[in-house]
């Protein structure tokens, strides 16, 4: 039994659509499978040209349902989102190589023609050789028609089959139309008055061809809002070091169980979520948290998919893998935003809906009214006037407009690790008073950088302090130490082996280099070993409320430099603050960092309102 044959076995299946080519498509699709008995919802993404239907309906229906309308869609379900997104890839850049030869096609006859009528060429018949020449022009343009305006026709058509009209209803009105005429004027001029013997090939060309034109560009930027949902899922491994048999064998994250017991090695991501099982290491869990710092885990810690661990070699029992994942999870939480249609979206939904069919009216009323009361010739004028309603109306910006901000907004906002839950959430954006910024990776860089080495002797140089500094460091797995140590290795400095190292816990560490005897931690380290600080904890302090942490290091009981360490302000966070507050919203910043550090940063950027040393649950209501 092939996947088109069988009946899903969940509330959820996918569908690859090929040929919607509008936002009018996406509302037929959409309504033609909602109407199918047992659906529960059906959401379309146009970006990724997939539509995703809830409830226990067979497969190989709804892709008939589908076909009826006049698209073609197959099963995407046995398909990963990067299989997906390739696919999609290569069938836009086919589908803009082809729209762009059909726009030079019809831009290559039809902006001569316009430019030859704006420089006051005759564009009427009234000689043989005239008729000969305009022939030729139209014979030209309908193979144009053929050639890179076929695919409105086609649509036309299908509307009218399944009674609905929609964009391309109006163009293959509108240019068919306007061809027509130029025809009966080049072959029966006689049959018209002398002075409605106006062809309009041109406009017929140009239209076709800056329409596609502008499917065109609506491709290039349809194609920039999947770059955020390529972008998380190159964030997943590609594959899983799994404990079967009591061997170690690397499998396709596809093919990881529950239950699994999966190896994570220093440097890896993690394959799937699970839980410790064995083994201790520091994980970069940046990419779902913002924090730059690496979080420490033991047995029975959490580990996720798509974060890196750091340091140590881990076993861990696989929870959730698949489309469990949290990071499955997140992709398609932003795949459903750029689905989800914000209330002005739907508002837009049902004006196209009457769109079509009003102007259609009113063109025809256009062309009576010039008949009946216009001057002569009264049946040309009624002609242009109703192919100008047909030609000018197109709903294409208006049903486009909402969806493509939609895709754009939460593509661009998801690569910039802003997740938008919907779009109607989007659209309340436009009405925010206050605005909650988190400091680490938000505010600031997120990756601590060493940004001030005070010497406190001459006898000592930057140098030896670093090498010491880097080499006591070195082992250990604190961000602070990391920052350390790639400070001196951008230097050149490499660090040296040391004996005896203790780390001592709320203080900082220590350890013998070269026979001499190494303390580098904070002002409670120093004063436990009676290390006189004499005039640098006042600069001490002066770093601190820069926002910065300072270390002291002792060499041989004797202070012999003050490092510090901090988390850089993004260089356009003050300027982002400023405009928020600007439009009159509300900053607040939020942070675990201590006290000072946190008032420090919020008098750089410009922020009052500071709530530091908070935890996840901390209720800012009360």
């Amino acid at each position: 039994m092939n996947k088109t044959d069988s009946v899903t076995h969940n509330n959820s299946q996918e569908l690859i659509v090929d040929g919607a080519s509008c936002a009018g498509c996406v509302n037929k699709i959409e309504s033609a499978l909602k109407n199918v008995s047992g659906v529960g919802n059906a959401e379309m993404n146009f970006a990724l040209r997939t539509v995703t239907i809830t409830g226990k309906v067979d497969t190989e229906k709804l892709i008939k349902v589908i076909e009826s309308i006049g698209y073609n869609a197959k099963s995407a379900n046995e398909a990963s989102d990067d299989e997906l997104l390739d696919d999609k890839e290569v069938a836009d850049q086919k589908y803009y190589a082809g729209l762009m030869k059909q726009v030079w096609m019809a831009l290559g006859l039809g902006a001569p023609l316009m430019l030859y009528g704006l420089l006051g060429g005759p564009m009427t018949v009234e000689t043989s050789l005239e008729r000969i020449i305009w022939l030729i022009i139209g014979l030209l343009c309908a193979a144009i028609m053929y050639i890179s305006g076929k695919h409105f026709y086609i649509g036309a058509w299908k509307s009218f089959v399944n009674h609905t009209a929609n964009m391309d209803t109006l163009i293959a009105l509108g240019t068919g139309t306007a061809w027509i005429y130029s025809m009966i004027v080049v072959l029966f001029p006689l049959a018209l008055p002398e002075m409605a013997r106006h062809v309009y090939f041109e406009a017929t060309a140009m239209i076709i061809g800056l329409i596609n034109l502008g499917l065109a560009l609506e491709v290039k930027a349809r194609g920039r809002t999947s770059e955020a949902i390529k972008r998380l899922i190159g964030l997943q491994a590609k594959t899983a070091r799994v404990v079967r048999n009591d061997k170690e064998i690397d499998i396709a994250i596809e093919q990881v169980l529950l239950n699994d017991i999966v190896r994570v090695r220093p440097g890896e991501k993690i394959s799937v979520d699970g839980v410790v099982t064995q083994g201790s290491t520091t994980v970069d869990e940046s990419m779902l948290t913002g924090e730059p710092m690496p979080v420490k885990k033991d047995e029975n810690d959490e580990v996720v998919a798509g974060t890196l661990n750091k340091s140590g070699s881990i076993l861990f029992k696989a929870t959730r893998v698949g489309k469990d994942t949290a990071l499955a999870q997140i992709i398609n939480m932003v795949k459903r935003a750029q689905n989800s249609k914000p209330p002005i979206g739907r508002l837009a939904d049902v004006i196209s809906a009457y769109f079509v069919p009003v102007i259609m009216i009113i063109s025809i009323i256009s062309a009576l009214a010039w008949l009946n009361f216009g001057p002569d010739p009264s049946l040309a004028f009624a002609v242009v006037s109703a192919t100008s309603v047909l030609i000018i109306a197109c709903p294409c910006a208006l049903g486009l407009a909402t969806p493509m901000s939609i895709m754009v907004g939460v593509g661009k906002a998801a690569e910039a690790g802003v997740l938008i839950r919907n779009g109607e959430a989007l659209q309340m954006a436009s009405k925010i008073t206050t605005m909650i910024l988190d400091k680490t990776g938000t505010i600031t860089e997120g990756s601590p950088t060493v940004t001030d080495v005070i010497i406190t002797d001459e006898k000592f140089t930057k140098e030896n302090v670093l090498t010491a500094a880097a080499s006591i460091e070195s082992g250990s797995e604190h961000p602070l130490a990391q920052a350390i140590v790639d400070a001196t290795a951008e230097q050149g400095i490499t660090p040296k082996n040391v004996t005896n190292f203790d780390a001592i816990a709320g203080y900082g560490v220590q350890a013998t280099l070269n026979g001499q005897q190494i303390l580098f931690g904070n002002q409670k380290l120093m004063t436990k070993n009676n290390i006189d600080l004499n005039l640098f904890v006042s600069q001490a302090q002066t770093l601190a409320d820069e926002a910065k942490t300072p270390m002291y290091l002792a060499i041989n009981n004797e202070l012999a430099a003050i490092i510090a360490v901090s988390d850089p302000i993004k260089k356009d966070s003050v300027s982002a603050i400023k405009r928020l507050q600007a439009n009159g919203i509300r900053v607040i910043m939020l942070t675990g960092d201590n006290q000072a550090t946190a008032k420090a940063v919020a008098k750089k950027v410009g922020i009052n309102e500071v709530f530091a040393e908070v935890l996840p649950e901390i209720n800012l209501t009360k």
